[in-house]
């Protein structure tokens, strides 16, 4: 299987979400998110782990093979990333894994139930290290109330990056319950990003949370 073999089935103008053999597509500049009905995207109750930005997905994908007792969604807003991902999991057959080709802050609004995500990963989300570019950084307030409607009290998340001004910045913007914050990434597993970094000797951040729903 390779990822040439996964095309979106309609022309730009008559682009609309579609969840197609274990890929949902989420088209860009897209003003009807909102009439996305939505439903479970597996056919089990497993609990549901979700990786953000899960670039070429090495990562997620020996996850899923290893804990084969959870539902994986690969997140990733690259569209040749994302048919990476999916020739991958066609390959090696991980039927517990869902490649999500989308925006982050856009899946978690309108493609996936409220309060029904155990865990979350953010892994290596693009630093926008300029100050002026800091608006397009992932880790938001916008992001973050997302999140809090999808994730089960409780939840574990788990936030890494390369950069130490963005964990700062990630500290100040989460107001869950801090579990570890920690250089040590030796039970990480295998990630490219991770990889690349660690080789240009970068220090890596790993951020560990608990969601506590403050309303309650």
């Amino acid at each position: 299987m390779k990822n040439g073999d996964l095309r979106i089935p309609f022309a730009w103008e008559e682009r609309r979400p579609v969840l197609l053999d274990s890929f949902l597509y989420i088209p860009p500049l897209y003003a009807k998110h909102n009439e996305w009905q939505k439903v479970s995207l597996f056919v089990n109750t497993k609990p549901i782990v979700i990786e953000y930005c899960s670039g070429n997905g090495e990562w997620i994908c020996n996850m899923a093979k290893e804990e084969k007792d959870l539902n994986w969604i690969a997140v990733e807003k690259r569209f040749d990333r994302s048919k990476k991902i999916w020739a991958r999991l066609k390959r090696e057959q991980i039927p517990n894994l869902i490649v999500v080709n989308g925006e982050a802050l856009t899946f978690s609004k309108f493609y996936i139930l409220e309060r029904s995500v155990s865990k979350i990963y953010v892994n290596f989300p693009d630093p926008w290290p300029k100050l002026r570019h800091a608006k397009h950084r992932l880790i938001r307030s916008e992001f973050l109330d997302e999140l809090e409607k999808i994730l089960l009290p409780k939840a574990q998340a788990t936030f890494t990056t390369d950069d130490r001004n963005y964990a700062e910045q990630m500290q100040q913007l989460i107001d869950w319950k801090k579990l570890n914050v920690t250089t040590d990434v030796s039970n990480f597993g295998s990630s490219y990003f991770l990889d690349l970094w660690e080789e240009k000797g970068r220090t890596i951040y790993k951020l560990e949370y608990e969601y506590v729903d403050n309303s309650m």
